[in-house]
């Protein structure tokens, strides 16, 4: 996997994995489903584990997570899960799992326990383990692993499981699968897509497995473009405000339309459009700022983070970064 590539699927896993995390743990790891208590809010330490972690030289990882949890049966009111997404065979992989787990337990103090997504392409690695023993000594970690590979043969379940990480799973196959044929991804991707509005999920959702599979189902320009329509006539008229590939296509043509016109006031219109229709209004001292921006890669990048943040404050706060370089 290319660092583009692996960026690609970097992101989005991040972002499924916070908006769905209960759904997460209960389609992977049901044990852990019925233990955790719900009703008391789960909160992502990941700034800390960065901390804790940073000066490890272990290798490149995909998707780390922490989590605080809470347990029913109260022995202990709380707990840590730390969850590896790896996208790549690793030959130190079990023991970087090792070392994460035993440097949170040493700054916690708690139980911590670690579980392990693979999603690489290699279906006969799968670690599970690291130790050692001599003299007698012996120290150790063995953690549960869930190859993506694996439901392949599993393809009727995910179709019909309501759980959205279902169809995270379903996108990711497919992504793998159609590697070298865009025209079986935009069918599959397609397929996927209307899979969606079947189900029956809220709009909210739908928006956001729809970001997923955009993101990771990468297609050229001009098949990205058939994508959409498909999915616009699909959904028969009704208004659904989608930010998604349609939206950089729209600014991608914006900015060569805006270089050649010498007019950059289209490039900041389109962003400002993008906002609007996934927040509904933002700030006026925002529009100025925006409006005042002149680099087109600038408003490139501004572009990408409007289409995946999570809110008006998130946006800000990376305009504000961006300031700073």
């Amino acid at each position: 996997m290319t660092d583009k590539e692996q960026s690609d699927f970097d992101s989005p896993w991040k972002d499924i994995l916070e908006a769905y995390f209960k759904e997460f743990i209960s389609f992977f790891f049901p044990q852990a489903y019925n233990d955790i208590e719900w009703s008391k809010k789960h909160e992502f330490l990941d700034t800390e584990l960065q901390q804790i972690v940073q000066d490890s030289e272990l290798g490149k990882r995909m998707v780390d997570k922490l989590v605080k949890v809470y347990l029913k049966d109260g022995q202990e009111s709380w707990v840590l899960i730390h969850i590896e997404v790896q996208s790549q065979r690793e030959t130190d992989f079990a023991k970087r799992m090792y070392v994460y787990n035993y440097r949170i337990f040493d700054r916690h103090d708690r139980f911590v326990v670690s579980l392990a997504i693979l999603s690489d392409e290699h279906p006969l690695w799968k670690p599970n383990q690291f130790g050692y023993n001599l003299w007698g000594f012996e120290v150790g970690i063995k953690f549960p692993v869930i190859k993506l590979l694996d439901y392949q043969n599993k393809w009727d379940e995910l179709e019909k499981s309501q759980n959205p990480f279902a169809v995270v799973v379903m996108a990711h196959l497919k992504t793998q699968e159609t590697s070298n044929n865009n025209e079986d991804r935009k069918r599959w991707k397609s397929y996927l897509a209307r899979l969606l509005y079947k189900r029956g999920y809220e709009r909210d959702d739908i928006i956001q497995l729809l970001k997923f599979i955009d993101w990771i189902m990468y297609l050229p320009d001009e098949l990205n473009k058939a994508f959409w329509q498909e999915i616009h006539e699909y959904e028969e008229g009704d208004i659904m405000p989608y930010v998604l590939s349609i939206e950089r296509i729209a600014l991608k043509e914006g900015i060569q339309q805006g270089m050649q016109q010498g007019m950059q006031q289209e490039v900041q219109r389109l962003l400002i459009q993008i906002l609007n229709i996934r927040f509904e209004k933002i700030p006026n001292d925002l529009i100025g700022k925006i409006n005042s921006i002149t680099d087109t890669d600038t408003l490139e990048m501004l572009h990408h983070h409007a289409v995946l943040c999570n809110s008006i404050e998130d946006f800000e706060s990376y305009l504000t970064s961006t300031d700073k370089k």
